[in-house]
């Protein structure tokens, strides 16, 4: 070390641009191949954020706690393999595009070269979809693709800022090709399994962006609505009346449904009534999912009002009947039950409305036939909602591609259960919602979106002499031909004049769900069929870190792929984060207004200090955050600048760091030390980063405000034995302490290191405990004395309104026996600091130090 190296005045700005140069030129985080082995190897699993807007605060708080995690098993020896992608294909990037650029895809539409979009950044703003420019396919993703590449450069900027420990020559982007060719080829593989199938089958449908949703993306909403009463016709003239909040679905109505255990309806069991207004009869059948206290007791099976009503018409085989378009209109040709004359009359009273319009409309012609009883009763109850869309979800029959995820089948789903119980979930607790999501599957995975920008599937169908679509006989894409788009590509053993026509083929339109192509993270990352030597040496990794809220997408899909493909889990380890909350402990999120991006803070406050709050919060407990008193990063701040000056304070001594530590207090002080790491070390084992910031915090503010008061003066002092010991002590702690807030302190802990080593701190080795305990053989008990009563010496001065710096002719402090005996050890350090001419000790029947008796000198 020289004193050069040392600041005249330490500060943590600045070191985030200083370091984060050092570290890229160095290669401080580059993942070395060819040194690693198996068995020296932590690799991570990182989550892709999406690269559509900006990161925010929630952000923050979970990959922060990967690159804890990441920083440690780097200084424990292991070679990390930490990379990071972006999650830029799917809606979210296609909505901001959208908004951002002021233009909506036409597929129909030819390309247009050098096209200039309306708009440059919309500052947030909804642009109306009336008011968006059509363009082709072609130049819409141009526009996505030029977008997210902008995106994220934005976010390796702020993540860099951070300090994330990532290896940024190791990237991924999920539209890349060669994330095209990973998803592609495991889907194909999928396919050759009888894994991925495709099927015309009743399917979730978001009306706003006329897609298709999986179960995995629903979510409930409060929403008002109405029950109406509603009389249907027995042959003997009576009515069985029935409550709905659907009246829009009876021409869609297929059957009515009660519990077999009701009473009241066993007797219509096997009859028929018929629907009001529109004439049709329909059977009355019993399901164990009828619920007798709801309304009236029974109800109508419509195809399709809901997830149950699918439920329904599967199990107990009924008529498909549809009368909702995927433009969540109501379709123009009525259904064929519809026969006479009045039903198809009174179902054009409905056709193309609105489903808000048609239910108007249909209450008007059920209150004319007089099978309205009484008035709507208003209601609130849950409705399924896209959990990015805007209005409440329709069942649409459709055709889709699904790939099997135990749903359907007893022995995936145990496989998928028993995967997960080998996982070590960080909480444990986290365990039981994934096996309560794969236990309350209803359906297989629907992988197939009616959107744009995406991991095309890799299918054709081919075009019978009558040119009708032969769907049941898809046409797969071959390896060799990956990546491709057959929307551009013609088919295998066809050319593209043959598109369309008879005998000729039809491409797939549908692009791949965003979770099939994220659900391959670790193939992606770990070059899987690209690159076999690299794979073989990540996988499985070692953690998967991520949200609570996606254990239901992500980690589910992502173990379901590993299971198909190679029968093992894909992680030992699963990290899951709590939700960032507002100071009324609501979760932030953008539709709720209350989202922090995370760009002020680390300018304002400097990333350490924002890294401390994150670090302060354990794996899967929610983290209140208030904007406008951001307390714990305030307290990450003051304790960054106490490392820096402590630091310089220490490093200001005149001494070796290995000179031997012979006197009582410094070996005790070691002692204690050697327990911190010994608790932080089996925290950081743990994945309780939180736990292992708290025991290095609380003894650092003991070592700065106790010990290093009680050793100055005689670190100052002339050379001896005394002296060298203390400095010794001094620097060995600053150089334990500095590697245990390396993880959390990047920057602070890099620069202080920096003053007296050539290399980086994210490099030096973790300090063991076993070394540090063989220089503290004394124990720890002598230094929480000596706190203590240094502490009491204070007190006692303050008491008698004197400075700190008052000379004390004569003090006594009255103690234990046992006390006593280790305090003398430290009289002439306590003396000192104390400014204490004469230190007596006087024993007393108490447990610990208990009296101070000062005579302040004349």
């Amino acid at each position: 070390m020289t004193a050069s190296r040392i600041p005249d005045k330490p500060a943590l700005e600045g070191l985030e641009a200083r370091w984060g140069g050092v570290w890229e030129d160095q290669g401080t985080y580059r993942f070395d191949r060819t040194a690693a082995t198996r068995e020296c190897l932590y690799s991570i699993d990182t989550p892709p954020p999406t690269a559509s807007g900006s990161l925010h605060i929630g952000h923050v708080f979970s990959y922060t706690h990967t690159d804890v995690q990441a920083r440690y098993r780097r200084m424990t020896g292991k070679h990390v393999f930490y990379p990071m992608g972006w999650d830029d294909n799917g809606l979210p990037t296609e909505r901001r595009v959208q908004n951002y650029y002021g233009v909506r895809c036409d597929p129909s539409l030819p390309y247009e070269a050098c096209f200039t979009p309306p708009f440059e950044g919309t500052e947030g703003k909804t642009v109306k979809p009336a008011d968006q420019v059509p363009i082709s396919r072609r130049n819409f993703i141009e526009l996505c693709e030029r977008l997210t590449a902008e995106d994220e450069q934005q976010f390796e900027s702020l993540w860099r800022r951070l300090g994330l420990s990532v290896d940024w020559t190791q990237t991924y982007r999920t539209i890349a090709d060669e994330a095209l060719f990973t998803s592609q080829l495991a889907f194909i593989r999928n396919v050759e399994r009888g894994e991925a199938y495709q099927a015309l089958a009743p399917t979730l449908w978001d009306v706003t962006f006329r897609t298709a949703v999986a179960q995995a993306e629903l979510e409930d909403r409060d929403q008002p609505a109405a029950y109406h009463r509603v009389s249907f016709h027995k042959p003997d003239g009576g009515t069985i009346e029935i409550e709905t909040t659907r009246p829009e679905l009876l021409p869609a109505c297929v059957a009515l449904v009660a519990h077999p255990d009701d009473e009241r309806y066993r007797p219509y069991f096997g009859t028929t009534v018929t629907t009001p207004v529109f004439g049709v009869e329909v059977p009355v059948l019993a399901h164990h999912l009828a619920q007798p206290d709801k309304g009236s007791g029974i109800a109508m099976i419509c195809t399709f009002g809901d997830v149950t009503d699918v439920v329904w018409w599967r199990e107990l085989d009924l008529p498909n009947r549809t009368v909702i378009g995927k433009d969540g209109r109501i379709v123009a040709e009525a259904p064929e039950a519809l026969a006479s004359g009045a039903a198809r009359e009174a179902f054009a009273e409905l056709a193309g409305k609105t489903v808000f319009s048609a239910k108007q409309r249909m209450v008007e012609l059920l209150r004319e036939s007089g099978d309205l009883i009484g008035e709507p009763k208003a209601i609130t109850h849950p409705v399924k909602f896209f959990e990015k869309g805007d209005r409440p979800l329709e069942v649409v029959s459709t055709r889709q591609w699904y790939i099997r995820n135990g749903a359907r089948d007893e022995g995936l789903r145990e496989r998928l259960l028993e995967r997960g119980r080998e996982i070590e979930w960080h909480p444990d607790f986290m365990r039981v919602r994934y096996e309560n999501w794969v236990g309350g599957l209803t359906g297989d995975w629907l992988i197939s979106r009616q959107r744009f920008f995406g991991v095309p599937i890799p299918v054709w169908y081919p075009v019978d002499a009558d040119g009708e679509t032969r769907f049941e006989e898809p046409i797969v894409a071959t390896r060799d031909m990956l990546p491709v788009d057959p929307s551009s590509t013609p088919a295998p053993g066809f050319d593209e004049s043959q598109r369309g026509t008879p005998g000729g083929f039809v491409g797939e339109h549908d692009i791949m769900d965003t979770w099939a192509t994220s659900s391959l993270t670790p193939q992606l990352a770990g070059g899987w069929e690209r690159d076999p030597e690299l794979f073989e040496l990540v996988f499985p990794y070692s953690l998967r870190p991520q949200g609570q809220d996606i254990i239901r997408t992500w980690l589910f899909s992502t173990l379901l792929r590993a299971e198909l493909e190679d029968g093992v889990s894909p992680w030992q380890h699963a990290a899951i984060s709590g939700f960032i909350v507002d100071p009324d402990r609501k979760k932030m999120s953008k539709s709720k207004g209350n989202v922090v991006t995370p760009a002020g803070l680390l300018e304002q406050h400097g990333s350490d200090a924002v890294r401390y709050w994150a670090a302060s919060a354990r794996l899967g407990t929610d983290a209140s955050f208030d904007v406008q008193n951001p307390t714990q990063v305030k307290i990450g701040r003051r304790l960054a600048i106490k490392v820096l000056n402590a630091a310089k304070f220490i490093l200001g001594f005149s001494g070796a760091a290995d000179a031997p530590v012979t006197v009582a207090v410094d070996r005790s002080m070691l002692a204690e030390l050697s327990d911190v790491v010994r608790q932080a070390t089996t925290a950081l084992e743990q994945y309780d980063h939180a736990r292992a910031l708290e025991v290095a915090e609380t003894f650092f503010w003991t070592f700065c405000d106790d010990y290093l008061e009680l050793v100055k003066e005689r670190a100052y002092g002339e050379a001896s034995p005394e002296q060298a010991s203390a400095v010794a002590a001094l620097k060995t702690a600053l150089d334990v302490l500095l590697r245990l807030f390396a993880p959390v302190l990047a920057f602070a802990a890099e620069e202080a290191w920096s003053w007296s080593h050539d290399g980086s701190v994210h490099r030096a080795a973790w300090p063991v405990a076993d070394d540090l305990a063989a220089a503290g053989v004394a124990g720890p008990e002598l230094l929480r004395l000596t706190s203590t009563a240094l502490t009491g010496i204070r007190r006692a001065k303050t008491d008698a309104k004197a400075s700190q710096k008052t000379p004390v002719s004569r003090a006594v402090i009255a103690a234990p026996a046992e006390a006593i005996a280790l305090l003398e050890a430290a009289a002439g350090d306590l003396s000192a600091v104390g400014r204490i001419g004469a230190l007596e000790f006087q024993t007393a029947e108490a447990l610990e130090v208990r009296d101070v008796v000062l005579e302040i000198a004349d």
